[in-house]
């Protein structure tokens, strides 16, 4: 399998692609449903996203550990926003990306939530995961069973 080039390799501009998707497929085939309601749900999720994307920025800051992906972590944070989710950033690119899809309103995309994240679980969160468990050990694996993957 060919390799991505790490500057592509980043979950931003994955999110980027599959919002790019969603653009391209409801160009090809348009089908409004959500209209006005689906704007504001959209607003709701983008706010969500921006409020989970800071919130884990925050503390990772706090504890002074990396957010880029692939690199080694100095510290397992467990606190604010991750005791709700071990993966609050990619949980704010899902909202992210349903935001996309109500606010074009291409409805045929929401398929597409499914394939994003499973190409986050591959590309990133598997091997994230695999590096805390090598790193933290026991205290990866109980905060693990305590706290689920996405929500």
């Amino acid at each position: 399998m060919r390799r991505v080039p790490k500057f592509v390799d980043l979950p931003p501009v994955w999110l980027m692609a599959f919002i790019g998707a969603v653009w391209l497929l409801g160009r090809v085939v348009p089908l409004p449903v959500f209209g006005g309601l689906g704007d504001g749900i959209a607003v709701v999720l983008a706010g969500v996203g921006v409020a989970l994307f800071a919130a884990a920025i925050w503390e990772m800051g706090r504890a002074r550990t990396t957010v880029i992906p692939h690199r080694e972590a100095s510290a397992l944070v467990t606190s604010g926003v991750f005791r709700l989710s071990r993966n609050p950033i990619y949980l704010g690119d899902v909202a992210f990306l349903l935001a996309a899809i109500l606010w074009l309103d291409v409805p045929l995309a929401l398929p597409l939530v499914w394939v994003f994240v499973r190409v986050i679980t591959a590309r990133f969160i598997e091997g994230e995961e695999a590096r805390l468990r090598a790193g933290f050990g026991a205290a990866f694996d109980e905060w693990a069973a305590r706290v689920r993957r996405w929500i």
